[in-house]
């Protein structure tokens, strides 16, 4: 017991000499009458250590005992007025400056004598007692108990309990007396010096909680006694109260407290735990749990206890790996891309719940029946609170988001699974846990974000169309790009947003594909339209000149040749013809301005193409569940409307092209000036020079995939402005029967230019078709005068018009514009541009048609 205790050899004899001093000739004394502190300052002097220093020094400790156990503590209370308490503070404080004298003589050991038994032999109710009362109160009588158990450790390895400790406690019973201890006292104190033990060492030796825990069941059977001093009580209270704090305080956060190798630990702390909550809230009069100590968990059952200790660690430990992620190196969350933090964040949070499962729920769950639901529920909330605070507060481009959220549910994924399994066994299915756990909607979030998106391209896609229609001029982009830069740019913003699209990192619907293309064929719609916006044909045909009677020679023609012979002046023929031999291509900026827009139209046709093909391969396109939710058929195009609407604006730029080329850019060699005069001096040919010239022109600039459509029209162009020289040709031109051949020649050289025209571009049976208009009313010119007439009766009477009989007046027939043989205003056209008697007589008849201007 000296050697557990650590008592010196030296000290040791002087408290065997001082007994024995004391217990001279009192044989029959009880041990627990002796004040021993007293007895070591009588009967202990000086000289008996090294120095007075250390003499002075142990005087004090014994002064100080004295003092504790008399005036501070006393199991008995004191009365202030107590003379005897007054005179122990005094010598107690005449004490501190030097040592007070000891010997037989000295008066103030008289007088602490005195007052030392007179405080000691004290009785509650004033009268005599056989009881000494120095050491036994409260907590010094508890402390010295505690010192003395204490000892029952091995001094070598201080978590080990002696093999003799049966023996030490039967030693340290006989001081009961002495300290006022009791079994009930007892079994408090050697409780808590085992818990202490356990917590000072390390808390590696769980054979030292479970000897507590042992011990509680005791101290649980002495708190339901009735005879229970207050004493005890306001100790029982103090040590549980302790204990349970120190329980409370590792499993609040006990993923940090304990780990796969400790938690055993777990298995006594829990049981502890509720024992001494139990014996508190059950056996300690006026015992409250404050909110704190408790959670604010109305339940006091441990069920619930178990469900907040589970819910404040996952929180506590969620809330650590967050602070470990801004605390990684040097780096910080701010420094860090937050998209990152949050997938790594779900990474961790879905490991730290599969190690609530593995490791901490098998012990939970004997007191918990969804130990893993409720972590997991709170875990969940943790995530989603943080992923909130990301969607709301930042905007991070969308890959990123993408990315977080598709890591949430992965997430929530997991901690769903693991709630269900939990609550296999459970009533209600886990019902109560599950509803906890408000869902992350991460595929409602993509798909508004995905909407965002998409609104957000579009809305640039405006802002680009409208900068390209402000300062489009029509030029081409370069000469490897014959388009407008317009178009570059449009299709380039298209292409980039489909891209950017298909670079997010998630399967999109058909429904989210259309409210892209729908967006995209908008714009391509509109800038179509811009595109086609050239005006039209009508603007480049000349006015009808009114149908008049030709003579046989005109005034005008008549004036002409006098007035060239008398000046030296050329015959107006044969000034036309010599302009007419420039072999200069006459398209103007303008023309090749519808050329560029022309090839603009087919470069973003190409550029759909790539785009539905794009859009078509791509494998995160999820198609709809049913084909009645398919709005584009199996291998139709996305911008379907677009394409359309880009055949139909080729049409028209290309007939406006055609018409301007040949109306307003080859008017001088082609409807200006050919057959003006005679037939024989203005052929064709100059013109046809010019028209190939402007040909060769149009191939250079005009793409390969446009050129077909562009020479159509080109020859469409070209027969009309061959029949309006024939039939609408004005006062300067006349015709007789023997220019057909002349006629039918120039008519066929025409068509040869375009048979001939490229590699197979138009083809011979197109050419033919196109050209049986005019082949007609070139075959009209060859009729005789007579022939017409008939012909002209015969139309005019099968449109409607009545008989014509000798000398009877008839309505003039009407212009359709659609002219051929059979038409009683075509017919009549060549008629009034027929050069004889015959039928000027009949228009005179018939219709009353006026001579030309200055006929003879």
């Amino acid at each position: 017991m000296r050697q557990q205790m650590r008592v010196t050899e030296q000290s040791d004899n002087r408290l065997r000499k001082t007994l024995m001093r004391t217990l001279v000739g009192q044989m029959g004394r009880r041990a627990e009458t002796i004040i021993l502190p007293l007895e070591l300052l009588r009967h202990l002097k000086p000289s008996e250590f090294i120095d007075p220093q250390e003499y002075h020094q142990w005087q004090k400790r014994q002064l100080k005992i004295l003092e504790i156990g008399l005036l501070l503590h006393p199991s008995i209370p004191l009365d202030k007025s107590d003379a005897s308490a007054a005179k122990l503070r005094q010598i107690l404080q005449a004490s501190e400056a030097k040592a007070i004298d000891t010997g037989k003589n000295s008066e103030i050991m008289r007088a602490l004598c005195n007052c030392v038994v007179s405080l000691a032999w004290r009785s509650p109710d004033g009268g005599t007692t056989d009881v000494c009362h120095w050491a036994d109160g409260y907590p010094l009588n508890v402390e010295i108990y505690n010192a003395l158990l204490h000892s029952v450790f091995d001094s070598k390895d201080e978590t080990l309990v002696l093999d003799e400790v049966d023996e030490l406690l039967e030693l340290m019973k006989k001081t009961w007396s002495m300290l006022g201890i009791n079994r009930p006292i007892h079994n408090l104190c050697f409780t808590w010096v085992l818990f202490e033990q356990y917590v000072v060492t390390g808390q590696v030796e769980p054979d030292l909680l479970a000897a507590s825990l042992t011990m509680l069941s005791e101290v649980a059977n002495d708190a339901k006694k009735v005879d229970r001093e207050p004493v005890y009580v306001k100790m029982l209270a103090c040590v549980l109260t302790a204990m349970k704090k120190w329980c409370e305080k590792g499993l609040l956060d006990y993923h940090a407290n304990f780990d796969k190798g400790t938690v055993v630990l777990m298995e006594n702390i829990l049981p502890l735990l509720f024992s001494t909550t139990k014996i508190l809230e059950d056996d300690v009069p006026c015992y409250i749990t404050s909110p704190q100590d408790s959670g604010d968990v109305v339940d006091d059952s441990s069920g619930n206890k178990i469900d907040h200790y589970i819910r404040s660690s996952s929180r506590n430990a969620f809330a650590k790996m967050l602070e470990d992620q801004g605390a990684n190196g040097t780096a910080n969350v701010e420094a860090q891309k937050v998209s990152e933090v949050l997938i790594r964040m779900a990474r961790e949070t879905e490991e730290l719940a599969s190690k609530e499962k593995d490791i901490f729920s098998p012990v939970l769950k004997n007191w918990h029946p969804v130990a893993v639901g409720v972590s997991a529920v709170t875990l969940h909330s943790c995530y989603g609170t943080l992923l909130k605070q990301y969607l709301t507060g930042m905007s991070p481009p969308i890959n990123e988001t993408i990315l977080v959220l598709q890591r949430a549910g992965k997430l929530e994924k997991a901690l769903v699974q693991m709630v269900i399994e939990d609550s296999a066994d459970c009533e209600d299915g886990g019902k109560s846990v599950a509803k906890e756990m408000v869902p992350y909607e991460v595929e409602t979030v993509i798909l508004k974000l995905l909407k965002q998106w998409i609104q957000e391209r579009l809305r640039t896609g405006k802002e680009i169309l409208l900068r390209s229609k402000e300062t489009e001029t029509w030029n081409p982009k370069s000469k490897t790009e014959p388009y407008a830069h317009s178009a570059a740019e449009l299709v380039r913003f298209a292409k980039e947003a489909v891209e950017n699209f298909f670079e997010i990192p998630v399967n999109v619907s058909e429904n989210l594909v259309y409210d892209l293309t729908d967006g995209l064929e908008h714009f391509f719609g509109d800038y179509i339209k811009f595109v086609a916006s050239c005006g039209s044909k009508q603007s480049y045909l000349p006015t009808l000149p009114p149908l008049t009677r030709c003579s046989r020679d005109s005034k005008f023609l008549k004036l002409w040749k006098r007035a060239a012979c008398s000046v030296g002046v050329d015959d107006p023929t044969q000034n036309t013809t010599a302009e007419r031999n420039h072999s200069r291509p006459s398209t103007s900026r303008g023309t090749q301005r519808l050329y560029i827009r022309l090839n603009t139209l087919h470069y973003l046709l190409s550029q759909l193409h790539y785009l539905d093909k794009t859009l078509s391969l791509s494998p995160k396109v999820t198609p709809p569940k049913s084909r009645f939710g398919n709005r584009r058929q199996l291998g139709s195009s996305y911008f379907e409307h677009s394409r359309s609407a880009i055949q139909s604006a080729c049409q028209h730029v290309s007939e406006v092209a055609a018409y301007r080329l040949i109306f307003l850019d080859s008017n001088s060699v082609f409807y200006g000036s050919l057959y003006v005069a005679d037939v024989a001096n203005s052929r064709i040919r100059p013109a046809l020079r010019v028209l190939k010239q402007n040909l060769t022109l149009l191939c250079a600039i005009v793409t390969e995939r446009a050129q077909p459509l562009a020479l159509k029209e080109l020859m469409k162009a070209s027969f009309e402005a061959y029949l309006m020289v024939l039939l609408a040709g004005g006062s300067s031109r006349i015709f007789s029967r023997l220019d057909h051949p002349m006629i039918e020649e120039d008519f066929d050289n025409l068509k040869r230019v375009f048979c001939t025209c490229g590699e197979g571009l138009i083809g011979e049976d197109e050419v033919a078709r196109e050209a049986e208009t005019v082949e007609g009313v070139v075959g009209l010119m060859g009729q005789s005068t007579e022939q017409l007439v008939d012909f002209s009766i015969v139309a005019c009477e099968a449109s409607g018009m009545g008989v014509v009989g000798a000398g009877q007046k008839l309505p003039m027939p009407p212009t359709t514009g659609r002219w051929n043989r059979s038409d009683p205003n075509t017919i009549l056209r060549v008629l009034c541009h027929r050069n004889d008697r015959a039928a000027n007589n009949f228009l005179k008849r018939t219709f009353q048609l006026a001579k030309r201007s200055g006929s003879a």
